[in-house]
């Protein structure tokens, strides 16, 4: 992507491609079937989130969504989930990941969090890490029971 892709808040008539999109994301890693259609259920992007103005979308400049984000509420109240943060496989690698993250990170910072926490998979645990975020630990994973994810943390304060 020769241009910063644009950002803007999500629109709920996207709900379902961007579930699509997610899904298009993670079967980059070269998940089976099985595995895919639990997932499916937890990329899910739900209009009330879009609603709530939780939801972004990286634009191309043709227009065409390149990858989401969204926050969600965390454990405590000074911390932010990433909830999501996909990219559409033709855009993985130009910069739309890192874009995406850097506006969850300035949102999270504009709506008073002093932490981002960071439920990731595996295979994109090196992304987060060269983005700033600190492993703390594992936590189950919110799709596959008997599952445990890499918990990740950036600090915002």
């Amino acid at each position: 992507m020769a241009l910063p892709p644009r950002i803007r808040l999500a629109r709920i008539d996207e709900a379902s491609a961007l579930l699509e999109l997610c899904v298009r994301s993670k079967a980059v890693w070269g998940y089976d079937e099985a595995f895919m259609a639990l997932t499916r259920v937890v990329l899910r992007v739900k209009p009330e989130q879009i609603a709530l103005g939780d939801v972004w979308v990286a634009t191309a400049a043709d227009g065409s969504i390149a990858g989401m984000v969204a926050l969600a509420p965390g454990e405590q109240a000074t911390t932010l989930d990433l909830d999501k943060l996909f990219v559409e496989p033709r855009w993985i690698r130009t910069g739309v990941g890192r874009a995406l993250i850097a506006h969850a990170i300035d949102e999270a910072r504009r709506r008073g969090a002093n932490r981002l926490t960071i439920l990731a998979d595996p295979y994109a645990a090196g992304f987060y890490e060269r983005c700033g975020a600190r492993l703390i630990g594992e936590a189950p994973s919110d799709a596959i029971p008997g599952r445990s994810l890499p918990l990740y943390e950036i600090k915002l304060g």
